[in-house]
């Protein structure tokens, strides 16, 4: 039986596929496995060849070729959904956007509001999709796995278009940063690809962040505050040292567009230990490099200060800027402009002020831009995502299908 992408949506974020650092095991949750099983027989029941779950969590599947000499193309999204809100128990509802707040929640008087989101106004009179605002939505990325599995339901009907192989992927623990750790680019068999992993209607992606994770470790002692003088060392005011050694105006609240920033995303400790974890980003690979030495400058600092090995810094590269890869492919991006502008859509050419699987995948040699899902307010309890928007992404991947074939 045929569904709609906003069927497949509301039926897919119901699963928790929260992803979680640290677990020890990949996946990381075993929500996700459950939610790719399902997948999975769901594009078996869709006539899909070359299906299947491998132990890492992976899904893929094939969708075969009606006329030959078409390169093979790639589609990715990611099961996992960010630990940023909840993930548990979500309860999508569709509200028509008036221009009013919308109550998500009485009882917890919680709103998604234009006052704080004045992107809302671009959806007056549009059907949305929210939460109960207790939750994230999980469109980032279900809303892309939703669009993809509609393609691929209308590529297998009688009348569909003509079209070469396309390969599907769907990961997991694309938000903790390991959506590739153990995916076979070469078994997955595309000539290039693009992850379904945007934000709003018409976003077109083809830089990114460099990334690194940070983790400061600092060592005090502890002793009665009233006999501390010359000999208590406090980490959690080191830590505190620490931060405001930093540039001040290089945090996420005050950057955009190409700006890096450092973000402190976790701080626990007390006197004796404290451990503070940061997402370091910029485009530029030597402002990246500057930004390393910096943390690794501070600690040096702070050592001569209260003894050395007081503050350590560990830091471990993420994924790079995909636009080294790219850059020599730049007919995916027009392909994905055309495909845009086909179905009525303006596409808007932007840096992804974050990472992609795409990142990594074109990394090892799978060029792979990035498109919108149709999407707001990702990773927050005040997300949400125009229906119109999930049925027009899902027209946009038909076109750039028409478009490739076209163009072989």
């Amino acid at each position: 039986m045929s569904q709609s992408v906003l069927d497949r949506f509301l039926r897919y974020v119901t699963y928790d596929t929260t992803s979680q650092e640290d677990s020890g095991t990949f996946p990381s949750t075993p929500g996700q496995l459950v939610f790719g099983r399902a997948l999975a027989e769901e594009l078996r029941s869709l006539g899909l060849s070359d299906v299947q779950q491998d132990r890492w969590g992976y899904v893929t599947a094939t969708i075969p070729a009606t006329v030959p000499g078409v390169p093979v193309l790639g589609l990715v999204a990611h099961m996992d959904t960010s630990n940023a809100v909840s993930g548990a128990g979500i309860r999508p509802r569709l509200v028509k956007y008036t221009g009013e707040d919308i109550v998500l929640n009485e009882e917890q008087n919680i709103r998604l509001s234009p006052s704080e989101f004045p992107v809302l106004d671009l959806y007056r009179n549009q059907t949305l999709v929210v939460s109960d605002g207790t939750t994230l939505l999980g469109a980032d990325d279900k809303a892309g796995i939703a669009e993809i599995v509609t393609l691929a339901q209308r590529l297998m009907a009688p009348d569909a278009p003509l079209h070469g192989q396309i390969r599907l992927a769907f990961t997991p623990d694309e938000e903790i940063g390991a959506g590739t750790d153990h995916f076979d680019v070469k078994a997955f068999g595309a000539d290039f690809a693009y992850t379904v992993d945007g934000g709003p209607l018409g976003e077109l992606e083809y830089e990114n962040f460099n990334a690194a994770g940070a983790t400061v470790e600092i060592r005090g002692r502890n002793i009665h505050p009233g006999e501390g003088k010359g000999r208590m060392v406090n980490a959690s005011a080191i830590a505190c040292d620490f931060q405001s050694m930093l540039p001040p105006m290089e945090q996420p609240a005050f950057t955009e567009g190409y700006q890096g920033f450092f973000h402190l995303y976790s701080i626990e400790g007390g006197v004796e230990r404290c451990t503070m974890k940061y997402l370091l980003r910029e485009h530029d690979r030597d402002k990246f490099g500057f930004q390393k030495y910096r943390m690794t400058s501070i600690a040096r600092t702070l050592n001569r200060r209260w003894g050395e090995g007081t503050v350590t810094v560990d830091i471990q590269d993420q994924y790079s800027n995909m636009y080294s890869v790219i850059r020599n492919h730049m007919e995916l991006v027009d392909i994905a402009r055309a495909a845009f502008e086909a179905c009525g859509v303006e596409p808007r050419i932007q840096p992804i002020r974050g990472g992609t699987d795409g990142a990594r995948l074109s990394q090892e040699g799978l060029p792979c831009p990035n498109l919108s899902t149709g999407g707001c307010n990702y990773h927050s309890r005040y997300e949400f995502i125009p229906v119109n928007s999930l049925e027009k992404m899902a027209d946009v991947l038909v076109q750039l299908v028409v478009g490739l074939t076209e163009g072989r």
